[in-house]
């Protein structure tokens, strides 16, 4: 099956990153013109009521400096996720963010945690190890852009900054590196040579044949042999000189 099969533009590459970014847009517009705090509504570990931030926490953020470095990522990292993966690409997005925020409710600190930080380190980290595992080309090139463009995010999974769920996006990264390993999602084929082949004879390689069993080039002729009582026959065109 040609690549074109597997890695094909689809309205799902666009509509998937807008209606994510268009929600936690909206969602912070509706705070701000009704004079509304929805931090409520984040993750609040190891408590009954706190477990509806599991589904709600990545719509909220607590400022327009973490709505807007939140924005791009989320957007550029969906829309890789539906274009190269996108036979498994919503089953992936719903498990992870479902359980990027159970991790999260498990671990966390005894605070409201939100953002879409979380389904951002999910996704750069199901993409990069999801490419590493297939070995195919292409997705191995992806991984390799994911981790210059967003490798020092790694840090961030880690207690080194006050004020930021490093148990939402180590979360975020557990369950990215885990369905990588446990989706099966189809790759291209690599096309293989004629040497590559079970079947293949060396034999009948006809640019073999022009080597002898030292290596050796041997000059062939490609003209067909006549047959018996055949001759050459000669045809000439002329063309007059104009200049005559």
């Amino acid at each position: 099956m040609v690549e074109q099969n597997y890695f094909k533009f689809s309205n799902s590459v666009i509509v998937a990153p807008l209606i994510a970014v268009l929600s936690i847009w909206t969602v912070y517009w509706i705070e701000l013109r009704f004079q509304m705090n929805l931090n409520d509504y984040g993750v609040n570990p190891r408590t009954f009521e706190g477990l509806r931030g599991v589904i709600f926490s990545p719509f909220i953020h607590g400022s327009l400096d973490h709505l807007y470095n939140n924005t791009i990522p989320l957007a550029i990292l969906m829309a890789s996720l539906f274009y190269f993966y996108r036979k498994v690409a919503l089953k992936t997005l719903l498990l992870g963010v479902l359980f990027s925020g159970l991790i999260t409710w498990g671990i966390g600190r005894p605070s409201y945690h939100i953002g879409a930080s979380g389904v951002i380190y999910f996704l750069a980290s199901f993409i990069f190890f999801k490419g590493i595992f297939t070995k195919y080309y292409r997705l191995v090139a992806l991984s390799l852009m994911v981790v210059f463009i967003y490798g020092s995010l790694l840090w961030y999974i880690f207690p080194i900054k006050d004020g930021i769920s490093w148990e939402g996006h180590l979360g975020g990264f557990i369950m990215g590196l885990v369905l990588a390993f446990l989706l099966k999602s189809p790759v291209p084929t690599s096309k293989k040579f004629a040497w590559e082949h079970d079947d293949y004879n060396e034999e009948e390689d006809e640019f073999l044949k022009h080597f002898d069993e030292n290596g050796n080039f041997i000059e062939r002729s490609e003209e067909t042999p006549l047959e018996k009582g055949e001759s050459i026959k000669f045809t000439y065109q002329y063309k007059k000189n104009p200049e005559e």
